[in-house]
């Protein structure tokens, strides 16, 4: 079992860099968040930058694609975004929900492709 969860050591090393900071901010933000009205202008802003880095990844992922990425046809890229982009718009802008189909397209046509 050790040979597929690694060095324990490595183990802890992952949660104490990884983990446990990440859970604090998440429990920062929960406690900080919790008395913010969500059609507040603060928390708009917030959602709108949030979108804006997704953006830009998604971007930037299309047009240089990383590592394994680039050997994906250009046009399946492409057809990934729209497929997301016309989830996102048909569910109500659900950013999960478009992420997810664009991601289910683009590997599905990856297998379909061999």
């Amino acid at each position: 079992m050790s040979e597929f969860f690694g060095s324990p050591h490595a183990l802890l090393i992952l949660v104490l860099a990884g983990f446990l900071p990440n859970e604090i901010w998440r429990m920062a933000g929960l406690w900080f968040g919790a008395g913010v009205d969500e059609g507040s202008e603060v928390l708009v802003w917030v959602r709108a930058v949030a979108t804006a880095i997704l953006a830009g990844v998604i971007a930037q992922i299309l047009v240089q694609p990383p590592g394994v990425l680039a050997g994906v046809p250009d046009w399946l890229r492409y057809g990934a975004v729209a497929a997301g982009f016309a989830v996102f718009m048909l569910t109500r802008r659900s950013i999960f929900a478009g992420v997810v189909s664009g991601e289910i397209v683009l590997v599905a046509g990856k297998w379909w492709l061999g």
